[in-house]
């Protein structure tokens, strides 16, 4: 399957309650590379490889993040960098 990498924010409830570490341990199960990290905004910003059903899947997952709330993602596909793991940045 064709990898695609997206530049993902994440707005609402989404720091100081574990996000970053779900997406990090929800990444590197499903196989997706790349790096997230909190904003001075409030919001988080990602950076996932993978394929289309994976990412998706993330996304889903972070969605249904049990402690915060998601309001808002805004999502673009964005070149390949072809890395290996997944980062909190």
């Amino acid at each position: 399957m064709d990898k695609i990498r997206k530049h993902i924010i994440f707005y609402g409830y989404v720091q100081g309650v574990g996000f970053r570490w779900k997406a990090s341990s929800t990444a590197r199960r499903l196989g997706i590379s790349g790096w997230v990290r909190n904003l001075s905004d409030g919001s988080v910003e990602m950076e996932a490889e993978g394929t289309v059903r994976d990412i998706e899947d993330l996304i889903q997952a972070m969605e249904d993040h049990s402690w915060g709330s998601v309001e808002r993602i805004t999502a673009e596909n964005v070149p390949l960098h072809n890395d290996y793991n997944f980062e909190v940045r």
